[in-house]
């Protein structure tokens, strides 16, 4: 199952005993400090959790999945995630 917003507020909202509308602006205003520094081309590092950093992607050739049509696609910046080895030891169950 996938952890979406309002989850994540009613989660702050219980542990943290912030009021649900305070619970909002925290992560609002968190959500908003990374993509502003995403955008600025700054990384972002969360540590024991890991680092959002924009990649650049390269002009390159592709092909329509649904005509077989060859074309070019542009080039285009992504964000791209790396977990902390801390976190990866969780996911994997080793402490």
């Amino acid at each position: 199952m996938t952890l979406i917003k309002t989850q994540l507020l009613d989660s702050i909202h219980e542990q943290v005993d912030l009021p649900k509308t305070k619970s909002a602006q925290v992560v609002d205003s968190l959500l908003e400090i990374i993509k502003k520094t995403l955008e600025d081309g700054e990384d972002v590092l969360i540590s024991g959790f890991g680092k959002f950093y924009v990649k650049d992607k390269r002009r390159r050739r592709g092909r329509n999945p649904h005509t077989g049509e060859d074309l070019i696609l542009a080039e285009r910046r992504v964000v791209r995630f790396r977990c902390s080895e801390r976190l990866r030891d969780k996911i994997n169950k080793r402490s």
